[in-house]
């Protein structure tokens, strides 16, 4: 039977990751196509790295690590539970990856994170992390805001929809173990060159992935002209504000100049992302929101809308030839429906 290890990724007093492991565990326990356990670093005590070798020798000297690779060598695959610390994963979680190397590749792993803005730059990085690692990261996520689904910020109560983001999340998660055991069994030779082509989509699906990351970044730090260098100079974008479509990379600009006009600040999120790559063609849909503070200091929460990114690979780069913007559409009433969560 698949195991899935459910890693709590902070160890300081008053923690809320017990909380939301226990509520991933509990959700979990109920599907009977994997068997999940908690994994707790407060169990397992690493100081910082203190091994001599790189892990990628294998070659581990102390008795802490030691155990703590025969604990994660015992799973097939990882939710990690995570907060978000000044824009970051906790420094326990990295220092507990950077311990090993082996037990983690080829493994499946996805992403649930808190915080006041639901952790968001903390999972990116450990995607990143992860896929260097060679891990499958799988692309739905679980971002819990501390504002929305903790009661009086301490107690979790997260709100309905995630409980249907889990259920992808952890559908993801069990079918990447699964496609990991059929690859891990052919010896080299032949098999190599029949799964060359799979590692070339692999590539550039983490590729996109860290496109979108980038995007997020450039919108938050308002940055045109690093909007400018994701997108191909005749994109056509379908956007949420008038007219009908936007057609090339300078409509497109100027829109995004406008909302910058509007915020002080921004936030970009990003979720349930879900990728197909070909060739030199890709897409991927999911849902985005935008929200900040606008120039007259007041805090605009947004809502959720419909996005999806098409690329085009050109000379080796993947770019953004279209993209679209959309809300439901309240037939009777001719208005868009905006109050909807994801």
């Amino acid at each position: 039977m698949t195991r899935i290890g459910i890693l709590i990724g902070s160890t300081r007093p008053g923690r809320k990751g017990e909380q939301v492991a226990r509520w991933v565990h509990d959700r979990a326990a109920g599907r009977g196509d994997a068997v999940f356990e908690v994994i707790d670093l407060l169990d397992h005590p690493l100081p910082h790295l203190d091994e001599p070798l790189p892990a990628l020798t294998g070659r581990y000297q102390h008795e802490h690590t030691r155990a703590w690779a025969a604990t994660v060598a015992r799973f097939d695959g990882f939710v990690m539970i995570t907060p978000e610390y000044n824009a970051s994963a906790p420094a326990v979680l990295k220092n507990a990856i950077d311990y090993l190397y082996a037990e983690w590749t080829h493994k499946a792993v996805g992403f649930v994170s808190y915080g006041a803005r639901g952790g968001v730059l903390a999972s990116r990085q450990l995607r990143t992390l992860c896929e260097l690692l060679q891990m499958g990261t799988v692309t739905p996520q679980v971002s819990l805001s501390l504002h929305t689904d903790f009661e009086d910020q301490a107690v979790l109560k997260p709100g309905a929809h995630h409980i249907g983001a889990l259920d992808t999340l952890l559908d993801h998660v069990v079918a990447r173990c699964a496609e990991g055991h059929a690859t891990a069994a052919p010896a080299r030779g032949e098999a190599d060159l029949e799964t060359d082509g799979a590692e070339d989509l692999e590539t550039d699906e983490a590729a996109i992935r860290r496109h979108i990351d980038g995007i997020v970044d450039a919108i938050q730090a308002k940055d045109l002209d690093r909007l400018r260098r994701v997108y191909s100079t005749d994109v056509v974008s379908f956007d949420i504000d008038p007219p009908l479509q936007h057609v090339g990379i300078d409509a497109k600009l100027k829109n995004w100049a406008n909302v910058f006009t509007h915020f002080q600040d921004v936030t970009y999120e990003v979720r349930d992302l879900v990728p197909t790559v070909g060739e030199d063609l890709a897409f991927t849909h999911g849902f985005g929101r935008l929200r900040g503070t606008l120039a007259d200091g007041t805090a605009v929460d947004g809502f959720w809308v419909r996005v999806t990114f098409c690329f085009r690979k050109t000379d080796g780069a993947w770019l953004i030839t279209h993209d679209q913007v959309s809300v439901p559409l309240d037939i009777l009433g001719g208005r868009g429906v905006v109050d909807l969560e994801p």
